[in-house]
């Protein structure tokens, strides 16, 4: 009798428990559905940059200013020069869904590649130009750039590099600011997916993204460490901006930042990748990640917390490896593959991607898992026809598949 009553006892401590936590659960997924939030939060900015290729050379051209005077009517301030001349900036608006996201970053892409290719020239997205030197390019004529190279020279000069950006929208800075403190660990991950660059003037550098370590000579790069407060984050910019270290925070270079004039946290570590079902899926991934956070968060619970350099173990390893590497899990103290990592992250979200309406852009992760990330394709392709022009045709073709 003495034992049916514990054993009932338990069975209603269970039931309890259960309870609670499924209206936990009831509690997150209504806030990603409110419409308040969603119309706040988890909205997407994109922003590609690509190179500018002469299609006979296979080399860079310094050509972005015919561009921007052909695209004034058509993609108006949706494209921007960079430092280089041969570098094309292409920035979506708001989008409020994935799906409104793979719309913008088509058009664009496609607008882009028709106004290139009516001058002559073509686009391709790469994080590095397999074979052209940075010596031969010239610098943007704006104070801007003239006062990066002002400031740090020919480590500005040789920074010729192609990246990924992601903003996805959160209202609350305070909340932002631990979703950041999280999100950190998860970078290298997403980062290993999107290598797309082992190329660096016409040699294999044996990293499957050269990019990041060639950005990594400008200051205030790599992974942040994390802030105990949003005053402690705003103190330590004001500091910086006191002291003449930057004039504003845009100037902080950080592969994840609070953007100083939008409500987004700023994705900045990827190469950009050739297909836009490429930057679309890592998009997604980037806002799943957020809303996951966000959910926890608002449900007081949270994800550990993990000092800089033990994430930085895990990027150096993500840049040198890319998807056949391993990285260190810090919860069980031991090497793991990068993909069991990555099926591992998709598992975490995968309660809020319906909510987000992004399962097909999710779940093309898998297909990229198989398929390789940009640079082993790259790699491939030189392997096979052993001439780096090849390896631009390819990175061409890639570029415009889906257009």
């Amino acid at each position: 009798m003495r034992t049916n009553l514990r054993n009932l006892r338990t069975n209603l401590r269970n039931l309890r428990t259960n309870l609670r936590n499924l209206r936990t659960n009831l509690r997150g997924k209504a806030m990603l559905k409110n419409p308040k939030t969603r119309k706040e939060d988890f909205t997407l900015g994109i922003e590609e940059e690509f190179q500018i290729i002469n299609p006979q050379t296979r080399e860079l051209s310094s050509f972005i200013t015919q561009i921007l005077a052909d695209g004034k009517m058509s993609l108006r301030e949706q494209v921007k020069a960079e430092l280089h001349q041969s570098v094309v900036e292409i920035g979506t608006k708001v989008c409020r869904s994935v799906h409104e996201a793979r719309q913008e970053v088509t058009n664009l892409r496609y607008q882009l590649a028709l106004l290139a290719k009516n001058r002559g020239y073509r686009i391709a997205a790469s994080g590095t130009h397999p074979f052209s030197h940075w010596v031969d390019q010239k610098i943007t004529d704006h104070p801007r750039y003239r006062e990066v190279v002002q400031d740090m020279q020919q480590i500005a000069r040789a920074n010729l590099i192609f990246g990924l950006h992601v903003h996805v929208g959160i209202k609350d800075r305070d909340v932002a600011l631990r979703i950041l403190n999280e999100a950190r660990y998860f970078i290298p991950h997403i980062f290993a997916l999107s290598t797309n660059s082992p190329f660096w003037q016409g040699r294999n550098t044996g990293l499957k993204s050269y990019r990041t370590k060639v950005f990594d000579r400008f200051p205030r790069t790599g992974i942040p460490e994390y802030f105990n407060s949003l005053s402690e984050y705003d103190n330590f910019i004001n500091l910086l901006i006191k002291t003449k270290c930057i004039d504003n925070a845009k100037k902080i270079w950080w592969d994840i930042r609070l953007h100083p004039f939008f409500n987004t946290i700023e994705y900045r570590v990827c190469d950009i990748m050739m297909r836009v079902d490429e930057t679309i899926a890592i998009a997604a991934l980037f806002q799943a990640i957020t809303a996951k956070l966000y959910k926890l968060i608002k449900q007081n619970l949270g994800f550990r917390l993990y000092r800089r350099a033990l994430i930085m173990e895990n990027k150096w390893r993500a840049s040198r490896y890319g998807l056949d590497g391993k990285m260190i899990d810090f919860g069980k103290r031991e090497e793991v593959s990068v993909r069991s990592l990555i099926h591992e992250l998709l598992e975490f979200v995968d309660d809020v991607v319906d909510d987000l309406g992004s399962r097909r852009e999710i779940e093309y992760i898998y297909q990229m898992l198989e398929t390789g990330s940009g640079a082993d394709r790259q790699l491939s392709v030189w392997r096979q026809k052993g001439d780096i022009k090849a390896v631009v045709d390819f990175i061409i073709e890639e570029t415009h598949h889906g257009l």
